[in-house]
């Protein structure tokens, strides 16, 4: 029997995110993002819908390649003003029981000490339901702002990430036993000391030798997922991802990431079904095929081309402003993401992208599919990539907010549970069990393990 079929909703605690200009749509409530209601009520939607989690993305820097300015971004609201995604999770947590939450965080500019306390965190007041999404960042603006002159090259990134995982995995895997706080009020002692030791690291480019400031949450590491599809960011994934998120405009772009992913993880000796990987899509529905292409026609009338060649330019590194709108886009290596330029360059030998098409393309969803039609021609669609690429469902990115995702859950998945590959309950446990994890924690083949301490490693066989 085919597998349910995994939804994420891919959001942004930003104007717009990945469908420029929609948020001048008189139905959009994007705009709102900053206030706790818009996030609240979308939680609470995505959980009737029984959406695995709500995945939130995260650009550190702005959208400054497009003109070599600013000005694009700031004008058409290209993922600019934007907020911090992990002060979102804690409100959201609180009105939902099993909805995950998925939260990119740079690891190229945000320590780890800090880091990995405020992911712990975020485990504990979710009981359990957090993930991380693993990014190295594509923004030279980020590295200015972090008093840096740019970013470093590409590869280099993944290898200050490989050091980073592993500051990281020995904060919250090694540090404390899972018994350490031991609550003791007639010995009025808290946490036994002897069995809470320093994590110590000695790398090119950390080095730590501190006490992890929170004892275990529910999952100790959240959930790993990894969003970068170039060739070093398979590599990268296959070695530590739970999840993988990959972005494509067609199954002949995506059929070979996701193959080659699941080859790397057995190579390196991991399971490579239990990586989950996730397609981007965008859905446009309604009760009939004809009222979802209305729909969609509606919307194109609010795309921004300026807006999403500014979001492409960021993506790749390539100022698309300096084309003609005819000329061809060709391959240029950069230190930006390598993925975004594969899309529209090599990724299909049979498909040649000219600037315009690309601002057509990105205007609504970003750089993935549009999924247009009645809840059963979406269903086909949804089916037809999963049976073709190999993937195990979606992150689905919004038009216009909510409304895109009230949508779904209205339209696609009452047939998506029709046809059995959708769930009616959700699994019980943490976001890692929910996905289909053995237990709460990272399992023994995972490189996480290797930092336990050997009185960890009872427990967790336990």
């Amino acid at each position: 029997m085919p597998n349910e079929i995994l939804l994420n909703a891919f959001s942004m605690n930003a104007v717009g995110h990945q469908s420029p200009g929609l948020w001048r749509h008189p139905r959009d409530r994007s705009g709102e993002f900053n206030r706790l209601p818009f996030w609240t009520e979308l939680a609470r939607t995505l959980e009737a819908g029984l959406f695995d989690g709500l995945f939130l993305a995260d650009v550190l820097g702005i959208y400054d390649v497009y003109g070599a300015s600013p000005d694009a971004a700031l004008r058409h609201g290209t993922q600019v003003p934007a907020n911090d995604p992990s002060l979102l999770v804690p409100a959201m947590a609180a009105v939902t029981k099993n909805l995950g939450f998925g939260v990119t965080s740079n690891l190229s500019y945000e320590n780890a000490f800090p880091f990995a306390r405020r992911m712990s965190t975020l485990d504990h007041l979710s009981e359990g339901r957090i993930g991380w999404n693993v990014v190295t960042g594509y923004l030279d603006s980020a590295a200015r702002a972090a008093g840096l002159n740019k970013q470093r090259a590409h590869d280099d990134r993944y290898a200050v990430a490989e050091e980073y995982m592993d500051v990281v995995y020995s904060l919250w895997e090694g540090s404390w036993d899972d018994d350490a706080a031991v609550r003791d009020v007639a010995r009025g002692v808290f946490t036994d000391p002897d069995r809470v030791r320093p994590a110590v690291y000695r790398g090119r480019h950390f080095s730590l030798d501190a006490v992890h400031l929170s004892e275990p949450s529910l999952q100790r590491t959240p959930v790993i997922y990894q969003a970068g599809t170039s060739p070093a960011g398979r590599a990268f994934a296959a070695r530590h991802a739970e999840c993988v998120f990959m972005s494509g405009p067609s199954v002949t772009a995506l059929k070979p990431r996701v193959a080659d992913i699941r080859r790397l993880a057995a190579e390196a000796g991991r399971d490579p079904a239990a990586i989950k990987i996730f397609a981007m899509a965008t859905v446009v529905t309604g009760p009939t095929d004809a009222a979802a292409e209305a729909k969609l026609a509606d919307y194109r009338r609010y795309v921004s081309p300026e807006g999403a060649l500014t979001l492409m330019s960021g993506w790749t590194g390539v100022d698309l402003s300096t084309f003609r709108l005819d000329d061809e886009v060709r391959h240029v290596e950069t230190d930006a993401g390598r993925t975004a330029m594969e899309n529209i360059t090599r990724a299909d030998p049979s498909r040649v992208w000219t600037v315009r098409e690309v601002a057509q393309h990105v205007g609504i969803g970003g750089i993935g599919p549009v999924f247009v039609g009645s809840g059963r021609t979406v269903a086909d669609l949804m089916e037809a990539w999963i049976a073709e690429t190999g993937v195990d469902g979606f992150n689905l990115a919004y038009v216009v907010a909510p409304e895109s995702f009230e949508d779904v859950v209205e339209h696609v998945v009452p047939e998506l549970q029709r046809r059995g590959r959708y769930k009616r309950a959700y699994a019980p446990g943490t976001l890692r069990e929910k996905l289909g994890g053995a237990g709460p924690r990272l399992p023994s083949s995972h490189p996480a393990s290797g930092f336990r301490s050997p009185r960890a490693h009872a427990q967790a066989a336990e």
